[in-house]
């Protein structure tokens, strides 16, 4: 018989050998990802309140593996050893969740729904019996350690929002042709980039995993070699890249101006119209960074805002050439 809770915003119901929690999350799809796969994130918010966990090894792919000991407040030490068994990125992890003595006690699925600025997020856990599951939900409290569980999760996503860097802009121009000129590179090459840097681009594969490989260079003859790496292109909705800078060969390096400014920045793009006008909202945050890097990238709001700034300006006047 199916039983249902509603744990603060969180839903958990429990039919047979399955066990579904469900909570929407006021973040992007792509950010609920990274935040439940970067073991940086995970070490804030992973198991109920008052736990803590060691990472011992992080390998999210098929066949990789998740090791760590949870700590419990009274320092009872728990022994957890997830393997990866489908990943598809940002949509859908499937594990099995075992420990020191069992290689699996129960199977995982977590899917993430895109619902634009938020993210519906269902953890499906089915047991090899009912009665296994029924002794984790009254011995082990799973449906209240679930509920705490997501409760942190929700805080580690409002931390993130804290640091990462958000941009709002309108166009006066239709969303296609906004669109177009972010995605086509005999537009994109006349407005992207600092003022007063010239952009050649070396590669522009448009699909999830295709490269936008380019260089800039100002009047006095610096150049410098950035990079897109493409993860979602929904147009003309949406667009999710990687950004980082780079070599003359692609290769990802350390920015010129500080070794403290993360590797990779991933920025989700979106486009929404209204009267013949687009607004466009860049999010942009640190991923696989350190305490370190991510204040750093922090304090560079102001400047980064007055980058961008310049860069959409040129955009604007582009676009009304067009």
């Amino acid at each position: 018989m199916a039983e249902s809770k509603i744990l603060n915003n969180a839903i958990a119901k429990v039919a047979g050998r399955e066990l579904t929690v469900t909570r929407v999350f006021q973040a992007p799809r792509e950010i609920v990802y990274q935040t439940w796969t970067d073991p940086r994130h995970l070490s804030h918010w992973w198991g109920p309140e008052g736990f803590t966990i060691t990472i011992h090894e992080m390998d999210v792919r098929p066949g990789g593996v998740w090791s760590y000991v949870m700590h419990g407040p009274d320092g009872t030490d728990y022994i957890n050893r997830i393997q990866y068994i489908e990943i598809v990125r940002p949509e859908r992890l499937v594990y099995s969740h075992g420990d020191d003595e069992q290689d699996e006690r129960f199977r995982v699925t977590v899917t993430m729904e895109d619902k634009g600025s938020a993210t519906e997020l269902t953890m499906r856990m089915v047991f090899p019996t009912v009665e296994e599951l029924e002794e984790t939900v009254n011995k082990y409290g799973a449906i209240e350690g679930a509920k705490s569980t997501l409760g942190r999760l929700a805080e580690e996503l409002d931390a993130v929002k804290t640091t990462n860097l958000e941009i709002t802009r309108t166009f006066h121009a239709p969303r296609d042709l906004v669109f177009k000129a972010w995605t086509d590179p005999e537009h994109l090459k006349h407005w992207w980039g600092p003022t007063g840097f010239d952009i050649h681009i070396a590669t522009f594969d448009l699909q999830p995993g295709g490269l936008f490989h380019y260089s800039m260079q100002n009047a006095d003859g610096h150049q410098m070699w950035g990079k897109f790496v493409f993860r979602e292109v929904s147009g003309p909705n949406k667009l999710v890249f990687v950004n980082s800078f780079s070599d003359v060969e692609g290769n990802t390096v350390r920015a010129p101006f500080s070794e403290l400014y993360p590797l990779e920045i991933l920025n989700i793009v979106t486009f929404t119209e209204q009267d013949g006008q687009t607004t466009l909202t860049l999010q942009g945050g640190p991923i696989h960074a350190s305490e370190e890097e991510v204040q750093f990238f922090y304090s560079m709001h102001p400047s980064m805002q007055q980058g961008f700034g310049g860069t959409f300006d040129q955009l604007d006047e582009y676009l009304a050439k067009l």
